[in-house]
């Protein structure tokens, strides 16, 4: 799917756990997608702070003011215990 980047805002949702992991570790999330033009599909990953999660689940919303897709993300795992080609 196309998109302009200027009036897509992607919000990744973590766990509460992994919400938790982000705020002791002092992590801030990178935005991923500033300056592409596809927006993410289930299936993708995300690697912060050497842990991996999955996109589980899109959902499209808006604000008011502009589009905005957010991510449900899946429990993160650490790099070592990511499995390739499930």
């Amino acid at each position: 799917m196309a998109m302009n980047s200027q009036t897509l805002r992607i919000v990744p949702v973590f766990t509460t756990e992994d919400q938790a992991w982000l705020r002791r570790s002092q992590l801030a999330v990178p935005d991923f997608w500033s300056g592409h033009t596809a927006a993410p599909a289930l299936g993708d990953v995300l690697r912060v702070g050497g842990r991996q999660f999955d996109v589980q689940a899109r959902v499209w919303e808006h604000d008011g003011t502009q589009p905005v897709l957010k991510l449900f993300l899946g429990d993160g795992r650490a790099q070592s215990d990511t499995v390739f080609g499930q």
